[in-house]
């Protein structure tokens, strides 16, 4: 069976990025972004979703965390395209946790006091939905890092950007949902979590349809 993998370089005025994504990995994860707390979501991201990725970014944190994290997200959703091939045999939706029909359900992840929703669509068409997380839109994600400048602070509302980017170029329909919960950082985990568990089903292979293409349209 051919491993799905993906390599690629992202180069721009703010940031410059190389990626490697193995998508039948084992969670195996080296990130180095600049921003501590970003690391440690897309390591937990390749954890849960047993994915193998491998992140190098250097980004103008100087100004803001804004390019990195969205210039990020539009690398690894153009590495999750690449990986995905013609996307024959794939499941494409996750994740199934209804065994009568696996290509319908929810990605549902607790952390602490939040739970979080995830739906995602590999269909080829970009949107982001994005719901109840509009009272923690403006908060800021305090970690501690010496080396890290004060501006570059991970702020609550850059995860949205990094989904959209996301979104964007793995041409995916990405509904994110935060059902309840307090605390920004369990609030941005537990999203990272759920995005993680859709996407490890939403990738995998069904041999009941090898070959064939989970469309009616004959193409995704």
């Amino acid at each position: 069976m051919n491993k799905r993998q993906a390599t690629l370089h992202r180069a721009t005025r703010e940031t410059r990025i190389a990626l490697t994504l193995l998508l039948d990995g084992a969670g195996k994860a080296s990130v180095k972004t600049g921003i501590a707390f970003f690391d440690h979501m897309l390591t937990l991201f390749a954890k849960h979703a047993t994915m193998d990725l491998r992140l190098r970014c250097q980004g103008d944190l100087e100004v803001d965390a804004h390019h990195t994290v969205e210039d990020c997200g539009l690398a690894l959703g153009a590495a999750f395209l690449q990986a995905l091939g013609d996307k024959r045999g794939l499941r494409r939706y996750g994740a199934g946790f209804d065994p009568r029909n696996p290509f319908t359900g929810e990605a549902y992840v607790p952390m602490d006091e939040c739970l979080a929703r995830c739906v995602l669509d590999f269909g080829g068409r970009p949107h982001l939905v994005w719901r109840g997380m509009q009272a923690a839109a403006h908060k800021k994600i305090t970690v501690e890092e010496k080396t890290q400048d004060a501006s570059s602070a991970f702020r609550f509302g850059l995860a949205r950007e990094f989904f959209q980017a996301f979104a964007n170029e793995g041409r995916c329909n990405l509904h994110l949902e935060l059902l309840y919960g307090e605390e920004p950082h369990h609030i941005v985990e537990a999203l990272f979590k759920a995005f993680a568990r859709a996407a490890d089903v939403a990738c995998q292979r069904d041999a009941r349809i090898a070959g064939l293409l989970p469309s009616t349209k004959g193409r995704l």
